[in-house]
């Protein structure tokens, strides 16, 4: 649940945010605050840096100051290390102070030999208003496009995994209450696998692991309980009989699928499944290995349970 939220306020704080540098409706002084507070969130500790210096200021020592001196645009003269080292709000201000200045600049309403003079003046003051009204709106431009691009990263990671989050949950409530209806006691063993998953070591995987093939082999009395006899699958006489969980799951899966290469893929990733986790209780397994062979258990029956009624 904890998590759940976290990742939400991720995702609310990075929308926010976008709607801010996208509309234009916050200083650029809320801004940068605002994602130095996303950047503590996700951890992102180049970025963090970044955008404590847009709040304080570049220095001509750290690597990273360099490389965003020259992604912001902030360079005068690189060789020379001459350029705006202001945070960013203090290049807004400058931007308004010089709009301010054009605004209030007037061509002088005048005659005789210093008129030419005065005009020229003005003129040259109003270019050069301009000019830094042109290279600080530049350096502020391309600190939000750095900004933006980085909080659209974080917003659509956070929304492809809050998708795949409730795809997951949705899918997860479904097989359990599948498994509820035709082999509950399953669910009884899934708490067992993840508690030991948890602890990590050794002994614990192994244990996973064979409640892992106990769960299959649950899972193959229930849908297709042992019986006298074989059936026939592709050429072959397969036997049903107590000890034989694969045969029994292939035998269910072939009264309900038409399409022999899903037989077959069903086939293959039973077996492996099976003899994975068979192996794995004797053999070095990773907490990880063990992890996804679990994961795979749960969706191969998943997959198995919302198959049709039999073919008629």
């Amino acid at each position: 649940m904890a998590e759940q939220s976290r990742s939400e306020h991720i995702l609310e704080l990075a929308k926010e945010l976008l709607d801010d540098i996208e509309l234009s409706r916050t200083s650029a002084e809320s801004l940068v605050l605002k994602a130095s507070r996303l950047a503590r969130w996700v951890g992102s500790e180049e970025i963090r840096y970044w955008l404590k210096m847009e709040m304080g200021g570049y220095n001509g020592s750290n690597p990273i100051s360099l490389k965003y001196m020259g992604i912001t645009g902030r360079w005068i003269d690189g060789e020379k290390q001459t350029g705006y080292w202001g945070p960013l709000a203090q290049q807004a201000a400058a931007i308004d102070a010089e709009k301010a200045k054009l605004a209030s600049l007037r061509t002088p309403d005048s005659s005789g030999e210093w008129a030419s003079v005065a005009i020229a003046n003005v003129t040259n003051a109003m270019t050069a208003c301009a000019n830094n009204i042109s290279r600080l709106s530049g350096i502020r431009t391309k600190v939000l496009a750095q900004m933006h691009s980085f909080v659209t990263e974080i917003y659509y990671e956070k929304q492809f995994d809050s998708l795949s989050e409730s795809i997951f949950e949705r899918y997860k409530r479904d097989v359990d209450t599948l498994i509820g209806e035709t082999c509950g006691d399953i669910l009884e063993q899934i708490p067992s696998v993840m508690s030991r998953l948890a602890e990590g070591d050794q002994e614990a995987i192994s244990h996973a692991l064979t409640s892992c093939r106990r769960v299959i082999d649950s899972f193959a009395d229930a849908i297709f309980p042992p019986q006298d006899g074989a059936i026939e699958i592709g050429g072959n006489q397969l036997s049903l009989t107590a000890n034989k969980h694969q045969n029994r799951i292939n035998a269910y899966i072939h009264q309900r699928v038409g399409s022999d290469s899903r037989k077959k893929r069903f086939r293959q990733n039973i077996a492996n499944l099976y003899d994975r986790v068979s192996a794995g209780v004797h053999n070095d397994v990773t907490v990880e290995e063990a992890r996804a062979l679990f994961l795979n258990t749960y969706l191969v029956i998943g997959e198995i349970l919302h198959l049709p009624e039999k073919i008629v």
